[in-house]
């Protein structure tokens, strides 16, 4: 009888437990909604006031190259055209991500399937290394190295696409690294077993069938490498020049969508149209992280599909 109390009692105990483990896991994930959905409202509806309150067409807005947002054009519109930084954005982003993904995939094959003792006995604690830096280191060392040695070699002012693609192509690097990682290690061991039993050698091995296997992984590393190099903000600011001007070459003066809102927010008063343009490209930014965010899941849920 006493066994029985006992267990009733601990029993009781473990349920008790149990409500308010799930009480504190549903007030976190709660929070963390209420988080979430907070700053989603509170971008659009800063960023949608250019175009509810001041009434600027959001056509105009997207294709039109003049930004000044204190002037107004000879149709007495708004001059808050912000295709220059726009496709800036989008220049050093996939530049970057070009760069960095052949590098980035080599390592991590080193590290994997080549020499994968000593690859990560050597190389990780550089990845790691390579992570932990600021930003504003990389962007002083491109602003002390990598722009006056592009000044030399190709002329202007040094400061450009080509400047903002070499510190992204840096910082980006070990991210899609680290993640490619991950994904040629998800690959089954015995499929690369098959491949050498069948008398392929290591490097078709690793080109027809680890590549292809870990190929939705790999372009989730790059989507996410992406992502962080299109928000980054600081290091670029530093070495792109802060011209809102359409770039005329990789070595031009220009400016991207997160460089104009760190050097101008503070020099707006709240509620005014150059403050709330500058609240609109904050809500593109916004998007696009969806955007990224989206196709990373559904490439993910492909790769799941076709395993």
């Amino acid at each position: 009888m006493d066994d029985i109390q006992k267990r009733l009692t601990s029993s009781s105990k473990a349920s008790h437990q149990d409500r308010i483990g799930r009480l504190i896991s549903y007030s976190c994930i709660g929070a963390i909604i209420i988080l979430v959905v907070s700053i989603l409202y509170f971008i659009t509806s800063r960023g949608i006031a250019t175009f509810t309150v001041n009434h600027v067409n959001p056509w105009h807005f997207l294709t039109h190259t003049v930004w000044n947002p204190g002037m107004l054009d000879a149709a007495g519109q708004p001059q808050v055209g912000a295709l220059s930084m726009i496709v800036t954005s989008f220049s050093v982003t996939i530049l970057a991500a070009l760069v960095a993904t052949p590098f980035a995939i080599a390592v991590a094959l080193f590290m994997t399937d080549i020499a994968p003792k000593n690859g990560a006995k050597f190389l990780q604690p550089v990845i790691e290394l390579l992570v932990g830096i600021p930003s504003v280191v990389y962007g002083f060392i491109g602003l002390t190295m990598v722009v006056p040695m592009i000044r030399n070699l190709l002329g202007g002012t040094g400061s450009g696409i080509l400047a903002g693609t070499i510190v992204l192509f840096v910082m980006i690097l070990p991210t899609i690294t680290s993640l490619s990682v991950d994904a040629l290690r998800a690959v089954p061991a015995y499929l690369r077993s098959a491949s050498l039993a069948l008398g392929a050698t290591r490097f078709q091995t690793i080109y027809k069938v680890i590549l292809r296997a870990a190929m939705p992984r790999l372009l989730t590393a790059i989507i996410f490498g992406m992502a962080r190099a299109f928000g980054e903000a600081l290091a670029v600011q530093m070495v792109i020049g802060n011209a809102v001007l359409m770039p005329q070459s990789l070595i031009s003066p220009t400016s991207t969508l997160t460089s104009q809102l760190t050097t101008q927010i503070g020099n707006t008063v709240m509620g005014t149209l150059p403050n709330n343009a500058l609240w609109s490209l904050a809500f593109i930014l916004l998007i696009m992280s969806l955007v990224f965010n989206l196709l990373i899941r559904f490439i993910g849920k492909r790769g799941t599909l076709d395993q």
